[in-house]
C-alpha cells in the first residue's frame, strides 16, 4: 500500500501538466483512499484518545501556519527551499535508521520533522496563493493547480500528524 501511495504521488506530481483533470482527480482520490487504509493501522497501535489529541494539535498548528503563509507579506521561498532539503534529510536519515534502529536518530527525525512540516505548511500555502492568481485565466490549469495544492497540503498535514503522534501517541 505504501509503495502504491508513493507511486501515485510521484506520478501525479510528474504528469499534472499532461494528464486530464479527471485523471488527476481520480489519482488524488485513489491516493487518499490508500493513505486512509494505510493510516488505519495507527488505531491498532495508539489509543483513540492520543490519536484524537494529536489530531487536534495538528489541526491547530496546521491552521495557524496556513494562515501565516496566506497572510504574511514575507517571501517564504527561501525558507521553503530549506524545508525541502530537510525533507530529503529526513528521508535519508529514516532509511539509514532502518538498519541502525537508533532511538536517538528516531527522536531527532521526529523533532526536525515537526519543524520541517510546520514550515512547509506555511510555504506551501503561500505558494498555492501565488499560483492561484497566475492560473485564474485558465480554468483547466486552475483545477489542476488546486489538485496539486491539495496534495501538497494533505502531505504536510499527514506528515505533521505522524511526527507529532510519535511524541503524543500513547500505545495500547
Amino acid at each position: 500500500l505504501f509503495g502504491g501511495e508513493l507511486f501515485l504521488v510521484f506520478k501525479l506530481s510528474a504528469s499534472i501538466g499532461t494528464i486530464s483533470t479527471s485523471s488527476a482527480k481520480t489519482m488524488f482520490i485513489l491516493y487518499s483512499i490508500l493513505n486512509g487504509i494505510t493510516l488505519s493501522s495507527i488505531f491498532a497501535i495508539y489509543t483513540r484518545t492520543s490519536i484524537a489529541l494529536t489530531f487536534f494539535i495538528t489541526a491547530g498548528m496546521f491552521f495557524a501556519m496556513s494562515a501565516y503563509g496566506y497572510f504574511t507579506k514575507k517571501d517564504l521561498t527561501r525558507m521553503g527551499n530549506f524545508m525541502i532539503m530537510g525533507v530529503i534529510g529526513i528521508i535519508i536519515a529514516s532509511l539509514l535508521n532502518i538498519f541502525f534502529r537508533s532511538p536517538g536518530i528516531y527522536w531527532t527525525i521526529s523533532f526536525f520533522g515537526v519543524i520541517i512540516f510546520t514550515g512547509l505548511t506555511a510555504y506551501d500555502t503561500q505558494r498555492i496563493k501565488s499560483m492561484s492568481s497566475l492560473m485564474l485565466s485558465d480554468e483547466n490549469m486552475a483545477e489542476k493547480g488546486a489538485i496539486i495544492g491539495a496534495l501538497m497540503l494533505y502531505l504536510d498535514f499527514i506528515n505533521l500528524f505522524l511526527m507529532l503522534l510519535r511524541f503524543f501517541g500513547r500505545r495500547d
